[in-house]
């Protein structure tokens, strides 16, 4: 078995697993465990060989990205074991709850991993996609009203932004169908990447405007972050730690990957003034924020200071690559 299909039937395993636990103890430190060999596996891959097994592909970009979200997701499964004992302690959650909660937790990982892991842009979009569905459900995990509300909230607008995705995704395909040929080579990373320059620059052009709302709309890039400040404060602390810090990258690092195809077409427009003006407008609207939350009475000030500080990261992330050559 190769090495980036480890990394994926670890987390895939577990949740399945995880599901028939019903020991609160023991299901806490399956999950841990869980994480933890996944991100041993992880590790794996930065001596693995680089290139394309099957519909799984490892490089110097995703290999970094996986090893960084399996150690978060690690970390953050230890916290999640006393969280999680301490919420059913006070009555917050039930048995059932954390049953669910460990088995999502995990489901969530192999969600995240299979869209960094994955040579397939429609692959992608689909794991993407289900990590968006699993966190819906995680964020109304209390079932109070304002994390039902966050979470409905949360749901509209990444579906909508989902969505959008989804059409710049299928005009991709309708640019490399008449280079590549129809079927799974039109949606392989490496195959858009290599026929770059000669697929149709307009149709690219109009997939990268979609593809930067729709997956921008998950970043949280101005204006589309209307989800994040209630998501992150009404869930679980775990799951505001994983939104923050790793869910969030998911999307960027699609987004900078079909920065890669139109930067390989000399007719195409340059994805960088895109990325520098709304990553810029996202950051100072998120330092306005943060000032804003530091002087009023909000609710869950810590984690929603912590929102504007990843979205105003991740902003800074996006206007980044206008700097670098390419």
């Amino acid at each position: 078995m190769s090495a980036p299909l480890i990394v994926l039937a670890i987390p895939f395993g577990a949740a399945l697993l995880l599901a028939l636990v019903r020991d609160p103890t023991w299901a806490a430190r399956f999950n841990a465990t869980a994480s933890l060999a996944t991100f041993i596996a992880a590790l794996a891959l930065l001596a693995a060989p680089r290139g394309v097994d099957g519909l799984l592909f490892v490089d110097e970009m995703n290999a970094f990205l996986v090893v960084l979200t399996s150690f978060v997701a690690c970390t953050t499964s230890l916290f999640s074991a006393r969280y999680i004992a301490h919420e059913i302690e006070i009555g917050k959650l039930t048995a059932l709850s954390q049953r669910f909660y460990h088995a999502m937790y995990q489901a969530l990982a192999a969600a995240m991993l299979t869209a960094l892991l994955t040579d397939n842009v429609a692959i992608m979009w689909v794991a993407i996609e289900a990590s968006t569905l699993i966190t819906v459900v995680m964020v109304s995990i209390y079932r109070t009203r304002a994390a039902i509300e966050a979470a409905w909230k949360y749901f509209i607008l990444a579906s909508v932004g989902i969505a959008l995705a989804l059409f710049g995704t299928i005009l991709v395909y309708l640019a490399a169908q008449p280079v590549i040929g129809e079927g799974m080579e039109a949606l392989s990373w490496t195959h858009l990447r290599a026929a770059a320059a000669r697929l149709d620059a307009s149709v690219l052009n109009l997939a990268f405007v979609f593809l930067l709302v729709g997956y921008g709309t998950k970043i949280g890039l101005a204006p589309l972050h209307a989800w994040l400040p209630d998501a992150h404060a009404e869930g679980p602390t775990p799951i505001t730690a994983v939104m923050s810090g790793l869910l969030l990258n998911i999307a960027l690092y699609a987004v900078l990957r079909f920065k890669l195809i139109l930067g390989g077409n000399a007719a195409a427009l340059s994805p960088g003034p895109l990325l520098l003006a709304m990553g810029s407008f996202t950051v100072l609207f998120a330092g306005l924020m943060l000032y804003r939350n530091a002087t009023s009475n909000a609710s869950s000030p810590i984690r929603r200071s912590s929102t504007w500080a990843s979205s105003s990261s991740l902003s800074a992330s996006a206007a980044a690559p206008r700097i670098s050559p390419g």
